[in-house]
């Protein structure tokens, strides 16, 4: 883009970016109001497109004019305009997280060194990173609501990348087409692998479905699209999010007198999806970072023990209680469905001395 717009002069080059920029926000905020019907409409198996936006406490349809993405919220003051009923900050939170994912996307190949993004070969990559986008955040959420992950974004998305890595290999770094197709199906391959092996084991681990069937299908899509190098990255810094997400709760819970259930409960989707934003914004970076971060370990080896040391100990630490705390509470869990199975049997009737001895 920076080649096209230096043929223009100055004024020509300012005017179209910032509409070009406008009209990205634009439509990100638009498609983050479309996701919100979708994350509350998907998982109760309603349609999206009817019955139309409607006040969840007094069934008024809204008006257009009070649908305005962002906006409306703020000039409502979080309330229905009919009934004054409170709306949820959730709505407007989504679209202007959606809006600044398409502007970064946007960014990839318009002007990737103003936020450090990596740079996008091709204009043509746009819509689908966009999709991408969209899509994660509707996972993320609904993982969050509902503790699922959906098939058609996961399974869906993986079939939608072997096409477009088959018709831009740029997608991978590649100018053949079969070569574009071949790595996004072995990152897929190692995806779905990785993935089963995390689940059969933690499985056996954790004795519950520890790593559910939902996050090996969408990192077969992280592996689609970014290649077994990315999906392991991804999972490497999921980790360490999921990480400092359960310890977060878990203090907060604390510090509050809460139980523990919540923080040994949180899905693995956010801190998963998470990772892979930061990974198709921020891998050239994180990987400039890793380099550096190797070299000055070869220099200071004594220094880096005492940074790796106390975060592995954290790490093993968190795992163990983790480990601990859902054993404990699926052998509660157990226990309470066996006592209540048993409470729930009829006893069975004492025979009576004419029923023991009918012909006496």
């Amino acid at each position: 883009m920076a080649e096209f717009l230096m043929a223009l002069s100055e004024e020509e080059a300012t005017l179209l970016s910032r509409v070009a920029i406008g009209f990205v926000v634009c439509l990100g905020a638009i498609i983050g109001s479309f996701l919100n019907v979708c994350i509350y409409r998907i998982p109760i198996n309603q349609s999206v497109s009817y019955p139309r936006s409607h006040c969840f406490s007094c069934g008024k349809t809204i008006p257009w004019y009070h649908n305005i993405p962002v906006l409306t919220w703020f000039i409502l003051r979080g309330k229905c305009a009919n009934c004054k009923a409170p709306i949820s900050f959730r709505y407007p939170a989504i679209e202007a997280i959606t809006a600044v994912l398409f502007l970064m996307v946007f960014q990839m190949w318009g002007n990737p060194k103003l936020f450090g993004l990596n740079p996008l070969s091709i204009p043509e990559l746009i819509p689908f990173f966009w999709l991408f986008v969209a899509s994660t955040v509707v996972d993320v959420m609904i993982d969050i609501d509902h503790r699922i992950l959906l098939d058609r974004i996961s399974l869906g998305g993986t079939l939608l990348t072997f096409v477009v890595a088959g018709a831009f290999p740029a997608l991978h770094g590649s100018n053949l087409w079969y070569e574009g197709v071949l790595t996004s199906f072995c990152g897929a391959l190692a995806g779905f692998g990785i993935g089963f092996a995390i689940a059969f084991l933690g499985e056996r681990i954790f004795l519950q479905d520890a790593f559910g069937f939902g996050d090996v299908k969408w990192m077969m899509l992280f592996g689609a699209i970014f290649g077994w190098q990315g999906l392991l990255w991804i999972m490497l810094m999921a980790s360490l999010i999921g990480l400092v997400m359960g310890c977060g709760v878990l203090i907060y819970n604390r510090v509050k007198g809460l139980s523990d259930e919540q923080a040994v409960a949180i899905p693995f989707g956010p801190a998963l999806g998470t990772a892979a934003l930061v990974w198709l914004f921020w891998s050239r970076a994180i990987l400039k970072g890793f380099l550096a971060a190797r070299n000055w370990v070869l220099m200071h080896e004594q220094g880096f023990l005492w940074v790796f040391v106390p975060v592995l100990l954290l790490m093993s630490g968190w795992l163990v209680f983790r480990i601990r705390m859902i054993r404990k509470y699926n052998r509660e869990l157990m226990e309470a469905e066996a006592a209540e199975a048993e409470a729930t049997l009829e006893p069975i009737a004492e025979p009576t001395t004419d029923q023991e001895h009918p012909h006496a």
